[in-house]
């Protein structure tokens, strides 16, 4: 397993196209992609970013995706054909990257009234996402991750919809502790279909830091994941607000580098 970070980390704070040399000078290897506007979904840009990734494994891909992944499953033909086409620039740049995984929302829960999901028909239609996703974007997979506010809120949620669907996920473990959920038992219904991880500090009452500043078990969680044959990456997702220094970032690789190392003994 190898820490590495997202570059949604830098958002608001640096361009996506200047995010790998400080990258590089905080001793990462290896990162995902925010790509964050659709200008960032072309395919020009996504070479621009192949020049300038200064030796960086781009692990996997992440859009600002209420822009266009809740429509992907609209029952509207062309609102949800259009969605697609922007879907098929994001693959196209994936491929470009070479990444492994593209990190997918989907539908959201934005409505007060209670949803009612059918979970044969979004695993049909994940599938099919897919698919397109591997023939445009080079063997790129979709990474379903766990976020509070889409269908994709609590364990439960995929323990069911695995029954339907061969994707991946990927687990988030601040969203897991907005949902109100043990990332324990996200770790359990995702199972084998894990392929990254996302990771933030925070404290009892939630509130997000850089890793080593909040209270959260990272040692705890390297030693299940480990256990369970994750071999994965994974990755810092900060906010702007989490942090006020690139040392201050560099200080929570550091922290998570030692909770792995002493996870493994």
């Amino acid at each position: 397993m190898k820490i590495g970070i997202s570059t949604a980390s830098f958002f608001t704070k640096e361009a996506t196209e200047n995010t790998f040399d400080i990258i590089k000078d905080l001793g990462i290897d290896t990162c995902e992609v925010f790509l964050t506007t659709f200008r960032e979904y072309k395919s020009g840009f996504a070479e621009l970013l192949r020049e300038r990734r200064n030796g960086i494994n781009a692990y996997s891909i992440h859009t600002l995706n209420v822009q266009f992944e809740p429509e992907l499953f609209n029952i509207v033909a062309r609102t949800r054909e259009d969605s697609e086409i922007i879907y098929k620039e994001a693959a196209v740049a994936a491929g470009i990257l070479g990444a492994k995984y593209y990190t997918f929302h989907g539908p959201t829960r934005m409505k007060r009234t209670p949803y009612c999901i059918d979970l044969e028909k979004v695993g049909r239609r994940l599938d099919e996402l897919d698919e397109m996703l591997q023939n445009i974007g080079g063997g790129c997979r979709i990474a379903y991750e766990n976020v509070h506010w889409t269908f994709f809120n609590s364990p439960e949620y995929f323990l069911e919809l695995k029954k339907h669907t061969s994707v991946r996920t990927c687990l988030d473990i601040k969203q897991a502790m907005q949902s109100k959920y043990s990332v324990y038992d996200y770790i359990d219904a995702m199972g084998d279909r894990l392929v990254n991880v996302h990771l933030c500090d925070f404290d009892d009452s939630g509130k997000l830091y850089v890793p080593g500043k909040g209270t959260f078990d990272f040692v705890g969680l390297f030693r299940t994941l480990l256990d369970r044959g994750y071999e994965g990456p994974a990755l810092m997702e900060l906010y702007a607000g989490n942090y006020r220094t690139y040392e201050e970032i560099k200080e929570g690789r550091d922290y998570l580098q030692y909770c792995l190392e002493k996870a493994s003994k």
